[in-house]
């Protein structure tokens, strides 16, 4: 068999050169949204200056909370541009949490893991909900790293904060982005990727629920990702379910996320009432 071709695989914004019309589209909505949102913008949840976070409030106060953590390799991005997301999920009586995180090369993929935990840590505090944690790219891998997080070694949690994770194109085993263009601002070696790889983690506990999309158009590695954790998690009985999103690029398949029509918004609608 032919050796597989890293940076072809996971160089997403090689491989849809339309990303940036699409990222920008995403700017500017979400630019409007943020404006006149009924939101808590700007939250602190840690002493660094990305560790902020927007609650995008629903009329009803009780209503089910998710997390959405953006992607961009753990290098690039901020939960600013992801309000258009917010505003379609707050449209369904959803209460939405967007973060952002500190980058790379200033932290490691592993510090920024931490710090998701100090996020849903300081929001159990903030709102004493259970969200439902989900995430694209680099926010799909720190989606299954929140859900097999063990919560009963942070303070002031419950053991089972997260309960369930909708990972949408994640990254779950990390050594194949190290000898890519990605991991110039990584710093991975083959000892620091695999411990920020979930998929190598004592997985999380059988009653938690994880949902694996994935755009159909994606790399043969991004449906191999999604497709490896489901089976790894689901022979030792964690709920895991397989999704692919016809026709949907590394990009596109976060608006499939967005449209109350799509099996995917479904699936991550009815998780918030796990």
């Amino acid at each position: 068999m032919p050796a597989i071709d890293y940076e072809a695989e996971y160089n997403n914004r090689r491989r849809v050169p339309e990303y940036v019309e699409i990222n920008g589209r995403w700017h500017a909505a979400s630019a409007a949204y943020r404006a006149v949102a009924r939101a808590d913008l700007d939250q602190r949840y840690g002493p660094g200056e990305r560790h902020r976070y927007d609650l995008y409030l629903a009329a009803d106060p009780n209503a089910p909370l998710v997390v959405y953590i953006h992607g961009g390799y753990w290098q690039r991005g901020g939960r600013e541009d992801y309000a258009w997301l917010a505003q379609k999920l707050v449209a369904r009586g959803l209460e939405v949490a967007l973060p952002s995180y500190s980058l790379c090369p200033d932290v490691s993929v592993m510090d920024i893991v931490g710090e998701l935990r100090l996020f849903l840590a300081a929001l159990w505090k903030k709102t004493g909900k259970h969200p439902l944690v989900t995430g694209h790219s680099a926010g799909g891998h720190l989606t299954a790293a929140m859900l097999a997080t063990d919560w009963g070694k942070i303070s002031g949690v419950p053991i089972d904060l997260v309960r369930a994770g909708v990972s949408i194109s994640g990254v779950f085993g990390l050594p194949p982005l190290i000898d890519t263009s990605l991991n110039d601002l990584l710093h991975l070696d083959l000892e620091t990727a695999q411990a920020a790889s979930p998929m190598l983690w004592p997985p999380p506990a059988r009653d938690r629920t994880l949902v694996a999309a994935v755009g159909g158009a994606e790399s043969p590695e991004f449906l191999r990702q999604s497709r490896d954790i489901v089976a790894a998690w689901k022979r030792v009985g964690v709920n895991c379910e397989y999704l692919e999103v016809p026709r949907a690029n590394h990009f596109t398949v976060v608006e499939a996320l967005a449209d109350p029509d799509t099996p995917l918004s479904a699936k991550v609608a009815a998780l918030t009432r796990v």
